[in-house]
């Protein structure tokens, strides 16, 4: 049984999509349709930079979706590939939109638009420098949470990613991520502080979700047609009007991908392809479960590979 995958925020570098974009017509008028939604040429910038513009929370978010779907689309329309074979969709925070576009939940343009405003939203929801993630190499679920609570501070510090055995991402305000950074380093655990521009999934992102949800709430979404395993639940969905509470939940809720996987695998998946650049998913998955097949497919040789 297999499930496709699409990544999220972390997985971009300039030129994501370019060999894809010379070999497909196809990619040219998803690159063009995006660059005409969203009024500028967001294709200049994935496929030419620069990487700091790039790096823009709103930028990337549209960015990372158009080369996943792009990819889905070659595989769609080029190789007459109908996915039926596929048990389950899943996407990494902004993936989410992904696996929704081409599970046929979400129209394409409605998703560049949201995505792009989610993008803004969420960069807009904590001052430059007031907020921060770390991420905890080597340390349980429980020991993160018993440490969470060792540290003094009545600031915001929570469990923003549980994306594999292992790899957990903190996220919320400067100060408590830098206590909580010091006090891992007197046990002995590595830490990496993320060069991010906001402190994504936690509480502090709620101010996003408020925003957000008219907006989510006006775009038309329908049942998917393939079953999403959704970030906040770690559950299968397809009935449209849940997926909307959701994805407005997502914005300031821990991304529990490690249950995610672990979900799929106990309900008999034991192949997993992402969609899209880069290979973080298919780094996270291997770590996982072990005895599960991965592939990724970010280029046009990954493409024809994949056909074989």
């Amino acid at each position: 049984m297999k499930a496709l995958l699409f990544p999220g925020q972390g997985s971009q570098f300039v030129g994501m999509g370019l060999d894809l974009y010379n070999n497909y017509s196809i990619v040219k008028k998803i690159f063009t349709e995006a660059d005409d939604k969203l009024g500028f040429k967001i294709s200049k910038i994935i496929l030419e930079g620069p990487d700091n513009e790039l790096k823009l929370t709103k930028n990337t978010q549209p960015a990372i979706l158009i080369v996943s779907y792009s990819i889905y689309k070659i595989l769609k329309n080029e190789f007459n590939m109908d996915f039926n074979d596929y048990k389950y969709f899943a996407g990494h925070s902004l993936g989410e939109y992904s696996a929704l576009v081409c599970a046929g939940s979400l129209d394409f343009n409605d998703a560049l638009y949201l995505l792009h405003e989610r993008g803004k939203a969420m960069q807009e929801a904590v001052p430059v420098g007031k907020g921060a993630m770390l991420a905890v190499l080597g340390v349980s679920l429980e020991e993160i949470n018993f440490f969470i609570t060792k540290i003094e501070t009545t600031q915001v510090c929570e469990i923003a990613n549980d994306n594999a055995y292992g790899q957990i991402i903190i996220s919320g305000e400067l100060n408590a991520i830098k206590k909580l950074q010091e006090l891992l380093k007197t046990e002995r655990k590595k830490t990496i502080l993320l060069p991010v521009s906001a402190p994504f999934h936690c509480s502090l992102m709620k101010p996003a979700a408020e925003k957000m949800s008219n907006k989510i709430n006006s775009v038309a979404f329908n049942n998917a047609y393939i079953e999403i395993i959704t970030n906040v639940a770690a559950e299968p969905e397809k009935k449209a009007v849940n997926i909307k509470n959701l994805l407005i939940q997502q914005i300031y809720s821990k991304v529990r991908w490690r249950e995610s996987i672990l979900y799929m695998v106990n309900q008999g998946v034991n192949e997993f392809c992402e969609f899209g650049p880069g290979k973080v998913l298919t780094g996270l998955v291997k770590r996982i479960t072990k005895s599960s097949k991965v592939t990724n497919i970010n280029s046009n040789e990954d493409i024809k590979n994949f056909i074989k």
